[in-house]
């Protein structure tokens, strides 16, 4: 019969399968997250990008820069709120402090402000009457309901808004009528994280 080897005994002779670390992945391991923690202190502080990024010789800006990126871009979100608001522009800006393609990066910037204005616009119209649909539509059914139960319902006012399942079903068309926009974003975010 053969021999019973451990977890531990198989998981070590895979490590030793696959050698030793390259320099450059040792330098992307330490410096990528090391340029994302800068990320959420740019966010939470406004530090100097330029000032901080200043501190690496060349050969390791480019790891903390990639980790910086991919967090500033994972920032970037519809302008739902004013929070929202702030953040996309502390993240837009803390990019173009990195970023070299300067012109590559602003055509992309008008395509998200583009986005950004048809949802704050055009997408408020569609939100408000996506709601006032679905309030209806919700009062007539509860209406209709309680008329079977009950009979006659006189003056009784129907509060819709307060119930559950329509909380639930807007959140679902909410987020229906969101997602071509998401979907648009999720597109330029990507053409930003190929923007050197």
């Amino acid at each position: 019969m053969g021999e019973i080897k451990s977890a531990r005994e198989i998981a070590m002779e895979k490590l030793e399968g696959l050698g030793e670390a390259t320099e450059e992945e040792r330098l992307r391991w330490k410096y990528i997250p090391e340029g994302s923690r800068l990320a959420a202190r740019y966010i939470a502080e406004d530090c100097n990008l330029a000032l901080e990024l200043g501190k690496y010789d060349d050969k390791i800006k480019e790891y903390v820069i990639e980790g910086l990126s991919a967090i500033l871009i994972r920032n970037i979100s519809l302008p739902d709120n004013d929070l929202a608001k702030k953040m996309n522009g502390r993240a837009m800006d803390g990019l173009k402090a990195v970023k070299n393609a300067q012109v590559g990066l602003e055509n992309v910037y008008s395509k998200i402000r583009h986005i950004f204005d048809h949802y704050q616009d055009m997408g408020e119209q569609q939100r408000n009457q996506a709601y006032l649909s679905l309030k209806t539509e919700f009062e007539a059914q509860v209406r209709q309901a309680l008329q079977q139960q009950l009979g006659s319902l006189g003056g009784m006012q129907i509060d819709v808004e307060k119930q559950l399942q329509f909380q639930t079903e807007w959140r679902r068309r909410l987020s229906q009528l969101d997602s071509e926009y998401l979907k648009l974003l999720d597109e330029l975010k990507q053409e930003l994280a190929a923007i050197l």
